[in-house]
Parts: C-alpha cells; sequence; structure tokens
C-alpha cells in the first residue's frame, strides 16, 4: 500500500509528538552507538553530521563524544544550496528555518566528505528517504560519493517512500532497532 508523501509526514509527525524525552535520548543513544558500529563510521575521518532540531534524532552529545576524534562538519544553507562548513560549537548561530548552522566563509567542498549522517522524516528498506520536501539534502547528495546514512526513529521506517527521479538514496538505514545495509 502506497502512503502519499503528506500522508507520512502527517503520520511520523504524530509520533514525533508523542515520544517522552527519556524515549527520545534512548533512541538516540542507540542510533549513534549502532552508527559508531559501523565499518563506514570507523574508518571515516571527514563526517558531514546535522544539528538536530527538536523533533529530530539528537545529535548534540553524539557530536561533543566525538568532535576530537573525527572531522565534524554542517550543512548550512545558502539559497536553494546547502553548504557544508566545519562543526565548532562557539561559532554557531540561527540560520533559516531556526536551525544552529556553523557561521564563517570555510566551506568545505562535497567531494571532502566520506560519510554523511542524514535526517528525514521516513526511510523504507530500499534506502528510500522522504525529507521535509524542500530538497536541500537530495540536491546536496547528488554532488557527493560519500557514504549516506539515514537515521530515525523506528517508526520512521515505513514500507514504501514514493520515489521521484531526483531523490538519493541511502547506504545505510539506523533505528534503534536495526542497521540495514542498503548496498
Amino acid at each position: 500500500m502506497n502512503m502519499e508523501k503528506s500522508e507520512i509526514r502527517r503520520k511520523v509527525k504524530a509520533l514525533r509528538v508523542m515520544l517522552s524525552d527519556m524515549e527520545k535520548r534512548s533512541a538516540a543513544e542507540e542510533v549513534f552507538s549502532r552508527l559508531e558500529q559501523t565499518a563506514a563510521f570507523l574508518l571515516a575521518d571527514h563526517i558531514l553530521m546535522y544539528h538536530s532540531l527538536p523533533d529530530e534524532l539528537y545529535t548534540h552529545e553524539f557530536l561533543g563524544k566525538w568532535r576530537n576524534r573525527k572531522h565534524f562538519y554542517l550543512p548550512r544553507v545558502n539559497g536553494v544550496n546547502l553548504e557544508i562548513l566545519p562543526y565548532d560549537e562557539s561559532r554557531l548561530e540561527l540560520g533559516s528555518f531556526h536551525i544552529e548552522e556553523p557561521t564563517g566563509d570555510n566551506v568545505v567542498d562535497p567531494e571532502d566528505i566520506e560519510l554523511i549522517v542524514v535526517p528525514a522524516v521516513a526511510y523504507d528498506r530500499n534506502g528510500n528517504r522522504l525529507g521535509r520536501g524542500k530538497g536541500f539534502y537530495d540536491r546536496l547528495l547528488q554532488t557527493t560519493k560519500a557514504t549516506k546514512v539515514g537515521v530515525g526513529y523506528e517508526f520512521q521506517l515505513v514500507d514504501e517512500v514514493p520515489v521521484e527521479p531526483h531523490d538519493v538514496g541511502m547506504d545505510i538505514i539506523i533505528t534503534q532497532n536495526a542497521t540495514i545495509i542498503v548496498k
């Protein structure tokens, strides 16, 4: 049964609202400990993360834990595209869509990134991803050969995400219950 994108977004939103802080925290711990065990993460030095919004899997602790051992980067919205800048906790400010973004002008070439941890509204087991509908990540992901890891809560894994030609699939999907190697 193929749910429309808007229907999937609505369902996931309703489920996210019901999570307690403890459930959010333990899910994030479980997901990121699974990520730490993947070869893709262990081998990568240059990793594009995301700075989580309240309704996304919490990344701040993970960034803090590894920031001295890995080179982390964060996206910054520039027009219709995402730029990549080094993560520096002391140099973040609220950017577009009230997301904390890196400041400065030391923009990094997407080619230099080895691993991208991507947030989403939903995924399916074939690696398809449903974002918030603005296409920022799809445009970025088309420009990189990095391993793409989708992270989310178990309920964000749905039977089927409607796919469009410009959509870029994930290589790995991680929820608190499973690590799915897509390809």
